[in-house]
């Protein structure tokens, strides 16, 4: 029996190759004029033999009069003259309807004239005007018939042919939002998922039923349920659901190797494209534990709003999205600067691109440079700078001490001073949670910037002039950024694995481009002068478990499909990353996910001597007098896994 079932599930696999309805080309207008014109002589033949049983003749002679053979040249040519065969009949529509409706009504009022004409001269009849009535309904029904048909018998043909390649889903909701996207995935053609029913985490419609599919409670592991009804994938479509509830959910089914999807909102579907290419994959940054941030945009646009921005660094990860997000608040001018030709050159296409009317300028610079950035200022006299532009990889900053100095202590400096020169109303310095106790010459290096930082404000209050505030935002990893973790992941996972983390008890916090850059806008708004802002990052991430995440979120099995391989820490590498020293403590604001950190000032002319002597020691290229500098300097400077290791200063 097996045997025979088998046999005979290769013969329709067999005979669906030789059919395959996809590869039917359309047919040649002729043809369609011949299928039309068959059905025309089907039509009358039809006609004939209901007028003969109604008038209870016997229908002898099965060929055509004159008349008969008039009335199909005239039909087929008013089919030519309205080009009812143009239309492809598979994809036949209402147009193609009214199409032979208009030709056969021609048909019929063009045979009543000529019949009406020839009796009113010669007073005889040609034709039977109620066979001609009876003939245009059939042959119309006929045609309309025939288009019906072949139309439904390609739309299940495709159904069937495209039913295993359709993806099976439950929808996570019962609600409005749910009910209209599950309705729009039942209708789009190719349809890419098959609604199996809606998950109802309430459990009141149990019994009920949407769109003729289930509603089932979640009366077990969502996991369980997907299984119980064959489901592939999970699509969110419930728009009240929670962070935490939605964590849960995503962790339930990745665990069990499910797909997840994200619904969008149905008032922000977009017209005019197709919504399965909308329903977007769950991305890791939607499970990061952690409530997404609110910001007061009244408060930042009025930092920004008809004013001169200046963004340092405006072509990198950070940098370019503060540079998006600046564009949104119509500054008067933007200014783009970057050493980086071609990421420049791409950031100023999408501005002109997405921001038609601004007034920017993209200007190729290196803050390590002063003259040229002096020429910056005095062209254009910004009134908020935001400063992005650093090196930031710690591997190559430890092999590279040098850079380090020249970019982020003397390329801070500069834009600082000049700010300050220029009487910018606010100088906005991003910074990193490696400058907290740090570990490598890259959280050093930022750490000594912020010293600068906080120093310059001290002489601006010391004189009296308050006309640049300056202010430094920290924050800890960002999804997504030029050399992060998650696209180094991405590219592993597309190149087979191994996926690579430094130690598997390594952790550290989160957050995505986005807010990161929503944090500098709003700490650039709040702030008064000398503020180092810190960010409420919430949980830290395993990085091991993100790892594992991102693998089933690619629709892997972690350790089978692909491997997770401890390397090593790398030079200069914590554990974990601190927000705060131990020294410091926090001032709350008005946004509870924004503190203010206190830490320990210096002095202006201690900082400016100790940083000429650095940068002065730089330019030697003796990495370990540097590293010796940089540790008077910050005294919590521990290296960590690195041969600076021995120049560390005991702290008592």
């Amino acid at each position: 029996m097996g045997k025979l079932k088998q046999a005979f599930k290769q013969v329709i696999e067999s005979s669906r190759k030789r059919i395959d309805f996809k590869s039917i080309g359309y047919l040649p207008r002729w043809a369609i004029l011949c299928f039309d014109s068959i059905i025309l002589v089907l039509s009358l033949f039809v006609t004939k033999l209901i007028v003969s049983n109604v008038q209870k003749t016997i229908l002898l002679d099965i060929s055509f009069t004159k008349q008969e053979v008039i009335l199909l040249v005239v039909n087929i040519l008013f089919f030519i003259l309205f080009r009812t065969y143009a239309g492809l009949i598979r994809h036949s529509t209402f147009i193609d309807a009214a199409k032979f409706i208009v030709a056969t009504l021609a048909t019929l009022a063009s045979l009543v004239i000529i019949h009406y004409s020839y009796y009113f001269f010669v007073e005889e009849e040609i034709f039977f005007i109620p066979k001609l009535l009876i003939y245009s309904v059939i042959s119309f029904c006929g045609l309309f018939l025939f288009r019906v048909l072949v139309k439904q018998v390609f739309e299940v043909y495709q159904r069937y042919n495209d039913y295993e390649s359709r993806l099976n889903v439950l929808v996570y909701g019962t609600g409005e939002n749910a009910i209209a996207i599950a309705t729009a995935l039942k209708s789009e053609k190719p349809a890419r998922y098959n609604v199996l029913g809606f998950i109802d985490r309430d459990g009141k419609n149990k019994s009920k039923e949407i769109l003729g599919l289930p509603i089932i409670h979640i009366n077990r592991k969502i996991a369980v349920i997907l299984r119980i009804y064959n489901a592939q994938a999970l699509i969110l479509a419930d728009n009240m659901i929670t962070k935490e509830e939605s964590i849960n959910i995503v962790d339930s089914c990745l665990e069990y190797n499910y797909k997840v999807f994200r619904a969008p909102l149905i008032s922000d579907i977009e017209t005019n494209t197709n919504l399965s290419s909308q329903i977007q994959k769950i991305q890791i940054e939607d499970i990061l534990e952690r409530d997404p941030i609110k910001l007061d945009n009244k408060l930042v646009a009025k930092e920004i709003f008809n004013k001169c921005i200046l963004v340092t660094g405006g072509a990198g990860s950070i940098g370019s999205e503060i540079v998006r997000q600046v564009a949104n608040y119509k500054p008067s001018k933007l200014l783009i600067l970057d050493q980086a030709e071609s990421p420049l050159y791409n950031i100023q296409l999408e501005i002109k691109r997405d921001f038609p009317e601004l007034n920017y300028e993209a200007i190729i610079a290196d803050v390590r440079k002063e003259h040229i950035l002096e020429e910056v200022f005095k062209t254009h006299q910004p009134n908020v700078v935001y400063h992005a532009a650093a090196y930031k990889h710690v591997p190559l900053m430890e092999r590279h001490p040098s850079e380090a100095i020249f970019a982020n202590v003397l390329g801070s400096k500069n834009v600082a001073d000049l700010a300050y020169r220029f009487k910018a109303e606010k100088f906005v310095m991003v910074s990193t949670d490696k400058a907290v106790n740090p570990s490598n010459v890259m959280g050093a290096s930022k750490r000594i910037a912020e010293m600068y930082v906080q120093a310059l404000q001290q002489k601006v209050s010391k004189e009296n002039n308050t006309t640049t505030h300056f202010v430094t935002t920290r924050f800890g990893n960002v999804l997504g950024s030029n050399g992060s973790v998650v696209p180094l992941f991405k590219r592993q996972i597309e190149e087979g694995g191994p996926l690579t983390i430094t130690h598997p008890d390594i952790i550290r916090y989160f957050m995505t481009i986005p807010e990161a850059c929503q944090l500098v806008l709003e700490a650039g708004a709040m702030g008064n002068g000398g503020e180092i802002f810190i960010f409420d990052m919430g949980e830290a991430v395993k990085i091991i478990d993100l790892a594992k995440k991102i693998i089933r979120l690619a629709g892997f099995v972690p350790y089978k499909d692909i491997d997770i391989k401890v390397v090593g820490l790398r030079p200069g590498e914590k554990l974990y990353e601190e927000l705060l020293s131990d020294k410091s403590t926090t001032l709350p604001t008005y946004n509870e996910k924004i503190m203010i950190a206190k830490v320990e000032s210096y002095s202006h002319l201690e900082i400016n001597n100790h940083i000429h002597q650095l940068i002065a020691i730089a330019k030697e290229e003796d990495k370990n007098a540097i590293v010796k500098k940089m540790k008077d300097i910050v005294p919590e400077f521990l290296s960590m896994n690195s041969d600076y290791e021995i120049f560390d200063k005991k702290i008592v």
